[in-house]
């Protein structure tokens, strides 16, 4: 008997390998030809391994109850394979999952049920133009934004990699940029091949070709040099945050609009992209992606006040330390600041709670908010202290963002976990700006505690990467609605 079960075990692992296997290519062809990234109930494809598309079916199961089986989602993908598609985002677990257990299960023809289930890009043509992108500072955000515009790279990608402006320039200093793409201490080694052109002062990879630019000002710069016009110049250096200071990239030829990977000042627009990415107009030339604790935050607390109303609340971030501050003890301008990062846990002021109210006005005056910085190199959590106007209770909270993690607006903002065992480095390359801890919810009546992981590099790097396709003005949907 146990002979027999070990049999079907293997049998039934060595039948999910095989579809799996059969699955990378389709998804892969289907991203470099046609622009089309797949997901299976939100977790992204794009370079993922056969184990990566398994654990990704598994996950079905949590949400639904019953498994969705490979040879179920295959001839989903196989279909798509062979459509004429316009960029986008399409769901085949969700996709799957409807047609053989959903409402659509009395439809027979799977070619009748996609096309009305992806009307809005079979058979239209793509004539979007790829964006010119460089990258002003390359630090950490820097990084994960090359990292995330590299893994995309093929002939339809939209928005290319042209160009990294750094200080320095120094002996061995192309080589230190290059090592420092490929080894990343939180995040893991770089998933492709990098290679240094010395003699063009260039990083070459997965077939991109990157200008590395020395400069001590913006406008020092003259990307038509380069061949790099109309460019998108994504600032991660924080050092402008007016639009004064910002304006000096505009100055430089060849550059079109910028973008703020930190809050901005005046009255530059804060983007948090789920939330009011509707505000993005083709005028603007200046916006910020806000913080990444704003965009954890906010797309959840929308969600909440649309559901609930919130009447007031505290937002309290224990926030991993950040570059700002000191490995060992030594003077720094900001209070506590000086004192060793990796070794203190360190009261620190935010204006999170505050900038909320930027990209969501409802809730102006109505959050107060503070950090602490704690000894992890990175994944932070915020605990939402809320007073709702609707009282509600502690199950019906935690389906309520569930279903919209899973099927609303936001579902690309927010993920749903209902693990007991969940830590922070469990949420490390998380591409969601928010994962909602469910087994840590508390609800008294009118009164919710609800506690948010984001991994505060990675998961807010994609949401400046859906910003810099809203300022390219590249449609890509989700799908299905």
């Amino acid at each position: 008997m146990n002979q027999q079960v070990e049999l079907e075990l293997q049998s039934s692992w060595q039948e999910r390998q095989d579809y799996a296997e059969m699955m990378l290519p389709l998804i892969g062809k289907l991203y470099r030809n046609h622009a089309v990234e797949i997901s299976v109930y939100g977790r992204s494809l794009l370079n993922a391994s056969a184990i990566d598309v398994i654990k990704a079916h598994r996950k079905v199961r949590l949400h639904e109850g019953i498994k969705l089986r490979l040879r179920e989602s295959w001839p989903i993908l196989l279909a798509l394979s062979e459509m004429k598609l316009a960029p986008a985002q399409i769901d085949i677990g969700k996709l799957a999952f409807n047609f053989f257990y959903g409402t659509a299960l009395e439809k027979q023809d799977l070619s009748a049920y996609l096309r009305e289930q992806l009307s809005t890009i079979v058979d239209k043509s793509d004539d979007q133009q790829p964006q010119d992108i460089v990258l002003y500072g390359f630090g950490r955000i820097g990084r994960l934004l090359a990292r995330l515009l590299i893994e995309r790279q093929g002939k339809n990608n939209k928005l290319r990699l042209r160009a990294i402006v750094v200080r320095g320039g120094k002996d061995g200093d192309l080589e230190k940029r290059a090592s420092l793409l490929r080894r990343d201490s939180v995040h893991g080694p770089f998933n492709g091949s990098i290679t240094v052109d010395q003699e063009r002062q260039a990083l070459k990879a997965n077939g991109a070709f990157i200008q590395i630019i020395y400069a001590d000002s913006p406008d020092d710069i003259d990307y038509s040099l380069y061949g790099i016009n109309d460019a998108i110049v994504v600032d991660n250096t924080g050092v402008w945050r007016d639009r004064t200071g910002l304006e000096r990239h505009l100055s430089a030829k060849g550059a079109a609009k910028v973008l703020l990977t930190a809050p901005g000042k005046d009255d530059i627009k804060n983007i948090v992209h789920g939330v009011n990415h509707y505000d993005v107009m083709p005028e603007d030339t200046i916006l910020s992606a806000a913080s990444c604790t704003t965009n954890a935050i906010t797309p959840v607390l929308q969600a909440l006040d649309e559901e609930y109303g919130i009447e007031d609340g505290h937002v309290e971030t224990i926030h991993s330390y950040t570059n700002d501050q000191n490995l060992i003890d030594n003077y720094h301008k900001g209070d506590r600041r000086g004192r060793s990062a990796p070794l203190n846990m360190v009261i620190a002021e935010t204006g999170a709670a505050k900038a909320v109210a930027k990209a969501y006005p409802k809730l102006a005056g109505k959050l107060s908010g503070n950090a602490i910085r704690v000894p992890t190199p990175n994944v932070s959590l915020a605990i939402l202290n809320l007073n709702l106007a609707n009282a509600t209770d502690r199950i019906t909270v935690n389906k309520f963002l569930r279903n919209t993690a899973l099927f609303s607006k936001l579902q690309n903002q927010i993920d749903y976990t209902a693990s007991k065992e969940i830590v922070s480095t469990d949420m490390v390359g998380s591409r969601a700006s928010a994962v909602v801890d469910s087994q840590a919810t508390i609800v008294a009546g009118k009164r919710l505690t609800l506690y948010v992981w984001y991994d505060n590099e990675f998961g807010y790097s994609c949401q400046v990467m859906r910003v810099i396709r809203d300022m390219a003005g590249l449609l890509f949907p989700t799908l299905p609605a």
